[in-house]
């Protein structure tokens, strides 16, 4: 099966979802991934996304937007990230889409940066993620939908920064909605083979968002991104692949050079 790319909404020129995707796929894209932001704000688009859904837009997938997420130190926060991702999953489905995307936490601390010591344990971390993972699968199960976990690079969480890592909490969730999203930027810093990381979580991956190296667009940095779409498709991987990176210039300018340089990358597969 051919690898289907996306590129996030505010990536694109236009002033709609509509010519967002028209533009898109002249580029060589194939679906527009949303961006969710918080105070329940994406379902106030729904009259917007119905309308673009009933024209042909695609929109497999929405990423979370937030200050403060799953995994934060705060219990109020979490119980408002939790409610705002089970928001996503109900207009996203609604739309025609398959699932959420959110990292367990972002910048909330690291370990590579003072003061080195968290004010929670490992084992209270995977607690509260393992109870809001839990919580989430339970609705997106419901709404027929799945919630993707993305692991980020050590220096923007301290939680969950490899594959291994997500997969993990996954098993321990034990509920098929909850999967992993793989971010092939984070993967650069954190996977010492991306390809092999990729093999390993298998059919847990139910989601990929793709960056250079330069966290730019694919084709600026040095990523060799053939043999991760290759271990993609040997794991039987039918979901997208969205462009969620800075851009190196205009959009328009940028935008399809980058698409057929995915497009070359995935040739043959």
């Amino acid at each position: 099966m051919p690898l289907k790319f996306a590129v996030q909404e505010h990536l694109l020129p236009g002033t709609d979802l509509i010519g967002k995707y028209e533009f898109a796929r002249s580029a060589g894209f194939d679906a527009i991934e949303l961006r969710g932001e918080g105070g329940f704000r994406f379902r106030e688009r729904l009259p917007e996304l119905r309308a673009a859904r009933d024209a042909g837009v695609v929109m497999p997938s929405v990423c979370v937007a937030m200050p403060h997420f799953i995994g934060s130190f705060d219990a109020r926060l979490r119980r408002d990230a939790i409610d705002n991702m089970k928001s996503l999953l109900d207009v996203i489905v609604e739309v025609g889409g398959r699932g959420a995307i959110t990292p367990a936490a972002y910048g909330q601390f690291s370990l590579r940066l003072p003061p080195f010591v968290p004010p929670r344990s490992p084992e209270e971390d995977r607690e509260v993620l393992l109870e809001g993972l839990t919580e989430l699968g339970k609705h997106a199960e419901e709404v027929g939908g799945e919630v993707w976990l993305e692991p980020l690079n050590r220096y923007e969480d301290h939680m969950v920064n490899t594959l291994d890592q997500a997969v993990a909490l996954c098993e321990a969730v034990g509920i098929p909605s909850v999967r992993v999203m793989a971010d092939f930027f984070h993967m650069n810093i954190e996977e010492l083979d991306l390809a092999a990381s990729i093999r390993r979580a298998g059919r847990w991956i139910g989601h990929v968002q793709l960056g250079d190296s330069s966290r730019l667009e694919p084709g600026t940095g040095h990523l060799d991104f053939a043999p991760a779409f290759r271990a993609l498709a040997e794991t039987g991987f039918d979901g997208y692949l969205a462009l969620e990176c800075r851009l190196s210039g205009d959009p328009e300018t940028v935008l399809p050079p980058s698409g057929r340089f995915l497009r070359a990358q995935a040739a043959g597969l």
